[in-house]
């Protein structure tokens, strides 16, 4: 068989059995994204594999570059592509990628076993941390029907009518009073 027949039938075979599967996605006929772990979790990762012209017989080019990826921290996704890579090697000749996914997905607590997520906003300096402490808060934006609603129920200074959260003595009086004897 030709890399082209060798590729067409393990497409074909990704096609049958990721069917339906939200993990995997197909790019092109010979790229893909396969997500290991939920979108929730902060151990998940998208491997992006591409195909090169003489696959099975050359490894498939693997890249964790994916804006999902931007939270692991460039150690950990060099021990994942050291560890895919010898996986890679092991099956080199063979049509490899549901055996790839599958054991990157079994694997995936010792593959991100050194995980330490990467917050989004790191602060440079003390300079930086008073310069955001400034920063006001934004008005709560109301409706006109909200507005209104305001100050229909307030007077001209803004303020409520006094009284408007007594309670009827008289009702109080029925129900609280001493029984008569």
């Amino acid at each position: 068989m030709t890399a082209n027949e060798d590729q067409e039938m393990e497409l074909e075979a990704l096609r049958s059995i990721y069917e339906g599967d939200d993990c995997f996605k197909e790019i092109s006929p010979v790229s893909f994204q396969f997500r290991i772990g939920e979108l929730e979790d902060a151990k998940a990762f998208i491997l992006d594999v591409a195909w090169p012209e003489t696959y099975p017989e050359t490894a498939p080019q693997v890249s964790l570059d994916g804006f999902f990826n931007k939270r692991i921290t460039p150690e950990t996704k060099q021990q994942i592509m050291s560890k895919l890579e010898e996986q890679m090697e092991a099956n080199l000749g063979t049509a490899m990628m549901y055996t790839l996914f599958e054991w990157a997905k079994e694997n995936q607590e010792t593959l991100m076993e050194n995980h330490q997520p990467v917050s989004a906003v790191t602060i440079a300096s003390s300079g930086d941390l008073n310069i955001s402490s400034k920063k006001k808060e934004k008005k709560e934006q109301l409706t006109k029907a909200q507005k209104r609603r305001i100050t229909s129920r307030t007077d001209n200074k803004g303020e409520l009518p006094r009284g408007w959260d007594w309670v009827d003595v008289i009702k109080l009086s029925k129900t609280g009073g001493k029984a008569d004897d």
